[in-house]
């Protein structure tokens, strides 16, 4: 009887230290969180205050940083809600409509089968094209195919406009305009240079691997060509093509990759000093997420005081670009900029 009772009363006691030591460990884990949260918090919930001295001046040497226009409008994709995004007909409905003036024009840029470069988003050509009638197959890729076959597409096929009519629906063979055909590199950037001379680009490099880097020598020997270098910012998505721009072309404009993006805001928070980093880019293209936002002008300042252009993406709300423009962002990089043109106006009006 007694030793039942003892090994009850053990039994008990260690229960007893088995809940303790649960809740020690749930203190020590609670305890790390509320740290982790504190640290975060503070300087989240303090973004908005000036990390340097407001910056109102600049005669650095990064052409995307400016003062004077109080924001940059880019043509995202050439402005693909009013026009079928990435093609000739975009860029004229940004360079020959009196409405609006665009300042940047930003496209995508794929390999094809024979070495050209081809304006699109997408790594298949099934969302904006009739690619998947054309071919007799989903997902075909422009590395599949040369100019000549992606020429015979018709890429406003999905298009919808504004008043939401699809003008270039079942457009085929010859019935499809050229300014709706996929182009190439060079097509725009000899039609753009036609009509303006102090245009600027941002482009991005959608393939990686061994193609993003045949894509990137192909791009770099056209602007170089073309003495179009300094007005032009080079990005991609794919580490590898950036890691390759560094190294092989370290004079080219480039964008910060998303984790760089993300690392500088960070950065920010806690005021850390850039000069101590070997910085490889110089244009900071923040995605349009509340989280970015929150520093509003002290981060554009953080920014230009260490000679990063700061722009935004992709902006289609008039209270956001209103926001941004008063926040002295360098650029807008909107689908609309019909919109962002005439935003800006009434700022400058007032």
């Amino acid at each position: 009887m007694e030793f039942l009772q003892e090994s009850k009363i053990r039994k008990n006691f260690g229960h007893i230290y088995r809940t303790k030591k649960a809740f020690k460990i749930l203190g020590v884990i609670f305890c790390v969180y509320l740290a982790i949260f504190l640290l975060l918090y503070i300087p989240i919930a303090t973004a908005s205050l000036p990390r340097v001295g407001p910056v109102l001046n600049y005669d650095g040497d990064n052409p995307f940083i400016v003062f004077d226009e109080r924001a940059l409008i880019s043509a995202h994709r050439a402005g693909g809600a009013l026009a079928p995004e990435n093609t000739l007909s975009a860029f004229k409905n940004c360079l020959e409509n009196g409405d609006y003036k665009v300042d940047i024009l930003e496209f995508d840029l794929r390999l094809t089968k024979d070495g050209e470069l081809v304006l699109l988003h997408d790594e298949t050509l099934d969302r904006t094209s009739n690619a998947v009638e054309f071919f007799g197959q989903e997902k075909v890729k422009p590395s599949e195919k040369t100019l000549a076959e992606l020429k015979q597409l018709n890429m406003g096929e999905n298009f919808t406009a504004e008043d939401g009519s699809m003008p270039y629906r079942g457009l085929r063979g010859d019935g499809i305009p050229n300014e709706v055909k996929i182009p190439n590199l060079n097509e725009i950037l000899d039609y753009c240079e036609s009509q303006r001379s102090d245009l600027r680009y941002i482009i991005e490099i959608k393939d990686g691997s061994s193609l993003g880097k045949r894509a990137t020598d192909r791009l770099y020997e056209i602007l170089s060509q073309r003495g179009l270098t300094d007005r032009v910012i080079v990005g991609s998505f794919k580490s590898d093509i950036l890691q390759y721009i560094d190294e092989k072309y370290p004079t080219v404009i480039r964008s910060a990759s998303p984790a760089e993006a993300l690392l500088t805001y960070y950065r920010f928070l806690f005021n850390v000093n850039l000069k101590n980093y070997d910085l490889k880019f110089k244009v900071l293209q923040i995605p349009n997420v509340e989280f970015f936002k929150t520093g509003g002008a002290a981060f554009v300042d953080y920014c230009h005081y260490y000679n990063l252009a700061v722009q935004y993406w992709t902006i289609n709300d008039a209270e956001e670009m209103r926001s941004l423009i008063n926040a002295r962002a360098d650029g807008i990089i909107t689908d609309n900029p019909s919109m962002a043109s005439k935003v800006l106006e009434r700022q400058k009006a007032d």
